[in-house]
């Protein structure tokens, strides 16, 4: 006769999932917050480019 090993009870825990989705839903929240602290170098002046006329062609 073999015996059998019943690591879980069977039943369905479901404080255990919510207070692991609220951890997780924290924890990606405290990622967008610390992500957006961060000052990220942008250019300080509008680059421009001046298009000569003479390189456009007209195509009927």
């Amino acid at each position: 006769m073999q015996f059998n090993k019943n690591t879980s009870s069977g039943e369905f825990n479901i404080i255990g999932i919510i207070i692991k989705s609220i951890l997780g839903m924290a924890v990606i929240l405290g990622l967008v917050f610390s992500i957006s602290l961060i000052d990220l170098p942008a250019p300080k002046k509008e680059i421009e480019k001046i298009i000569p006329n003479e390189n456009f062609k007209i195509v009927k």
